[in-house]
């Protein structure tokens, strides 16, 4: 028989480790069914755009220099992201979260360029078909930046509590691919909605 004591000593269970746990399957399964949702939208987009008869798009060609710094600061913060975890790996706690606490200033950064962005369109979601695809496509990845920002903090918090060490850190890294998966999903949008229109 067990006694109270010995329960106390006993380490706490860690779950599954690496590539089998089932938070790699979730954002897996996560990351091709969001990825799909884009390309259907990208392809709307395109398909829509070749089939119109008048300028595309109708408000004339973007302004780059707000996407282009958008672009930026976004990548920067998927490098915060990687450069925390590495961190925690070399037991350097306190700069895995003073470049976790950095992406998530770049990622408020992008919401409020973005949000900016938005309110200096001459078109709303209901002005055209551009418009809408243009809102629907930017606003529906902003959600997932905002999804983001809420899965970065909660990693932030976890590292200011030493819950993450050298071998236990799979929360960090499951975090930082559905962040990286949220930057690339912007070059697609970025390339199709601010490059493409320039070719």
């Amino acid at each position: 028989m067990v006694n109270a004591d010995q329960l106390l000593v006993q380490p706490l269970p860690v779950g599954s480790k690496g590539k089998l746990s089932g938070g790699w399957w979730g954002v897996l399964a996560l990351i091709v069914t969001e990825g799909s949702l884009f390309g259907y939208l990208l392809f709307t987009y395109f398909y829509l755009a070749s089939q119109a008869e008048h300028h595309w798009p109708p408000a004339g060609l973007p302004d780059l220099l707000l996407p282009s710094i958008n672009t930026a600061i976004l990548l920067l913060s998927s490098v915060c992201v990687w450069a925390s975890e590495r961190c925690i790996r070399k037991k350097q706690v306190q700069w895995a979260m003073a470049a976790m606490a950095l992406a998530i200033v770049l990622g408020a950064c992008f919401v409020g360029i973005q949000l900016n962005e938005w309110d200096k369109k001459t078109y709303g979601m209901t002005s055209d078909l551009y418009g809408s695809l243009y809102f629907t496509i930017t606003g529906f990845h902003l959600l997932h930046v905002v999804i983001g920002l809420a899965i970065l903090l909660l990693l932030l918090m976890w590292i200011s509590f030493s819950y993450f060490n050298e071998k236990r850190h799979i929360a960090v890294t499951i975090g930082g691919v559905y962040w990286h998966f949220v930057d690339v999903v912007w070059l697609f949008v970025f390339t199709t909605l601010y490059l493409v229109p320039y070719l």
